[in-house]
């Protein structure tokens, strides 16, 4: 790291977790953000804050007026454009460093699996179940660690996904594609602004222990939160042996 690069990650290295081997894995590190909305947001500006060396961002909407209540990264001088590019702009802004890759489109299939094999991390900011079950699927697939977050009304859930280890669920242990629920989304239902960035900002700080090996990460456990009453719970995930997707892992 360069003179500049010690004292902008100072606070980091200061930290016994990660000191300056931790940061340099962070500048080293490739991340995938599928979604750069309320929650792909705050992850893409955390992550960018804290270094991480290039980031992907995915995303084949366009800024509307409706989104700046709470996808802040996007400013209203935005609206029209698409998000990768308005969220590329707010990663520069705040850390010129950092490499940004965009892909304007919705990931699936092969252009899905190729982009998971080039990154050490995949964050799920995505809103819905189609893409979420299939990014599962491919980082399983490939074994890349999968951060997955999610934020309707109220209330927001987190886990890790880390299939470098043996005893880790896959996002199929949790839900399955028959559960329904596949319409529930944030214009219907609606969202308390400040949720998908207390859920976003615990996305990056899994990401971010993920890729140091800062801390304990959620691997196991999934985390509620309810912005309403501020009730916080874990509940602890295990491995289904029978889960098409990893239980012949």
């Amino acid at each position: 790291m360069h003179d500049e690069q010690l004292l902008r990650y100072s606070r980091h290295i200061l930290l016994p977790g990660i000191d300056v081997e931790g940061q340099e894995k962070l500048l080293q590190a490739r991340v995938l953000v599928v979604g750069v909305g309320g929650l792909g947001s705050p992850v893409a500006l955390y992550l960018a804050a804290s270094g991480v060396g290039k980031l992907v961002l995915v995303d084949d909407d366009k800024v509307e007026l409706s989104n700046l209540q709470r996808q802040i990264a996007h400013q209203t001088s935005d609206i029209g454009r698409a998000k990768v590019e308005s969220g590329r702009d707010a990663v520069v802004a705040l850390n010129p460093d950092v490499e940004v890759e965009l892909i304007a489109e919705r990931l699936a299939g092969d252009v899905m699996l190729a982009a998971v094999e080039g990154v050490d991390v995949v964050v799920d900011c995505s809103d819905n179940f189609a893409t979420r079950f299939a990014l599962n699927q491919a980082c399983v697939r490939t074994q890349t660690p999968l951060v997955s977050g999610a934020a309707i009304r109220s209330e927001g859930q987190l886990s890790v996904f880390d299939f470098r280890r043996a005893d880790s669920p896959c996002y199929r242990c949790l839900y399955s594609p028959d559960a329904g629920d596949e319409q529930l989304n944030c214009s219907e239902a609606g969202v308390l602004a400040p949720i998908v960035g207390v859920i976003g900002s615990l996305q990056a700080l899994e990401t971010v222990k993920v890729l140091t090996d800062f801390g304990e990460t959620l691997t196991g456990r999934l985390l509620l939160l309810d912005g309403a009453t501020m009730e916080c719970r874990t509940l602890k995930l295990g491995k289904d042996p029978s889960c098409p997707v990893c239980g012949r892992q």
